[in-house]
């Protein structure tokens, strides 16, 4: 061994070898990771893109399944309003059995028609006394003076109004309570202005 190629020199020459290629190693390394976590945020977006149009999908195929009746149902309503009213004016002491047994059949018609709604989520929006106007779900077609009952509330029910699947096919008819002396009337409830005139629009 000459003294141009000592031990030592050597020695440092494999260090200084080995120091580059650790550091080789380690840009290669963070390379890699950057394209890792690259390649794992775009798995991540189109994952999450891939779920919402899965989302999307399910909902627009509910809403055609849940609203494909719709049209169907609202011809149907009609029906069921000639029912309700031949209910109510059906002669109840009448002592005819023959009587007796039609209007028998029609309460059965009557119901059965009700429970095909309900089965198909089609719900009959039928306030009561004093309930609050609500101009969503009800068409206010004239006001008068009650007793005991707040002012723009129902009074009367004229016709019935019905929702499929919280989305309104029909509002219902109402009667509201006359507005008193200060009362904020259907502007208080988004549907009109104060002073008389009443909202006809749900």
């Amino acid at each position: 061994m000459t003294d141009d190629h000592t031990p030592a020199d050597v020695d440092g020459e494999d260090l200084n070898g080995g120091a580059g290629v650790d550091a080789g190693l380690e840009a290669m390394l963070d390379q890699l990771q950057a394209e890792n976590a690259a390649l794992r945020d775009q798995v991540l977006r189109v994952a999450a893109d891939a779920e919402n149009s899965k989302r999307r999908a399910e909902r627009e195929a509910n809403d055609a399944r849940a609203y494909a009746i719709q049209k169907f149902a609202r011809d149907l309503l009609g029906v069921a309003d000639n029912l309700s009213r031949a209910l109510q004016h059906a002669p109840r002491d009448d002592a005819d059995q023959v009587v007796k047994n039609f209007l028998l059949g029609i309460e059965m018609t009557d119901n059965e028609l009700n429970q095909a709604f309900e089965r198909n989520g089609l719900k009959k929006v039928d306030p009561a006394r004093g309930d609050k106007f609500d101009p969503h779900m009800h068409q206010a077609m004239m006001e008068q003076p009650a007793e005991g009952v707040e002012p723009c509330a129902v009074v009367q029910v004229m016709q019935a109004g019905y929702e499929l699947m919280g989305r309104i096919v029909r509002p219902a008819l109402v009667i509201v309570a006359a507005k008193g002396a200060g009362a904020g009337g259907y502007a208080s409830s988004g549907a009109g202005e104060a002073g008389g005139a009443v909202d006809t629009k749900a």
